[in-house]
């Protein structure tokens, strides 16, 4: 019978080393978006309705009058700067204040909390007819902004202008999710009605398109949770360096002739 070969040590760190490394594998499911897509027999209706306005919003406000005057009074940055009005991105922002009013030139203050930028236009209208015949009102919301953390390749606050951001293109104003991002693992924290709401998203789900959720929300914070097989392979970086520095060493005493 053929002489059989004791495993040696230098046999053993090597195979312990390459176990630690298998471990550290992510699935590539787990690093896809989607892996249900053949379940989607047709499109999902999203049920996204009109964003409300709430304190603390910032508001784009044009007049629009065929009289010059009127649209140099209440148009113009400078003037607006000069009464003490926000300005960002070259837009005229009015603050809505705790009580939902905001400060409006001549008119005074105007409540539009929990009104829909079209009815908070008709209301402007209605309380600057008072002073300016046959004027249209445009508002619109400024200085959106969302928070996007974790992993992803860059965290911060990113403004966005768009009426609809979904929570993919959220997460490509931070560059994107990276590898070691959990997809199925996203929180979403959002104020309701002065309660702060915690979600936990899976992005992976094709369903999500129809979820109250899939649009962000002005001031929502997205955080990316790590992959919990990443998330261990961190504490396994210690145990793999020192295993790494073994082997090396077996090898030099190896060569130099020497058995375990």
């Amino acid at each position: 019978m053929a002489n059989i070969k004791k495993p040696t040590f230098a046999h053993l760190v090597f195979l312990t080393i390459i176990l630690v490394m298998a471990g550290a594998c992510v699935p590539i499911t787990q690093l896809r978006y989607f892996n249900d897509m053949e379940e989607l027999d047709e499109p999902v209706v999203n049920p996204r309705t009109q964003k409300l306005i709430m304190p603390f919003d910032r508001l784009y406000i044009r007049v629009l009058s065929i009289d010059l005057q009127t649209s140099q009074i209440f148009n113009s940055t400078e003037e607006m700067r000069s009464l003490g009005y926000g300005v960002s991105s070259g837009l005229l922002g009015y603050l809505v204040d705790e009580e939902g009013n905001i400060n409006f030139p001549f008119v005074g203050k105007i409540n539009v909390a929990s009104m829909t930028t079209s009815a908070a236009a008709e209301k402007i209208q209605a309380a600057l007819s008072d002073y300016v015949a046959n004027t249209s009102i445009i508002v619109k919301f400024v200085d959106n902004q969302v928070t996007v953390m974790g992993e992803v390749v860059r965290q911060g606050l990113y403004p966005f202008s768009q009426d609809k951001l979904n929570i993919y293109e959220a997460l490509s104003l931070g560059g994107g999710i990276t590898r070691y991002g959990d997809r199925k693992n996203v929180v979403l924290i959002r104020n309701v009605d002065g309660k702060i709401m915690h979600y936990r998203l899976n992005l992976a789900d094709s369903k999500i398109s129809n979820k109250s959720y899939y649009y962000v929300l002005s001031n929502d914070v997205i955080i990316v949770e790590p992959l919990r097989a990443v998330s261990n392979s961190y504490s396994n970086i210690t145990y793999t360096t020192i295993l790494s520095s073994i082997s090396t060493a077996i090898a030099v005493l190896l060569f130099a002739g020497l058995r375990f």
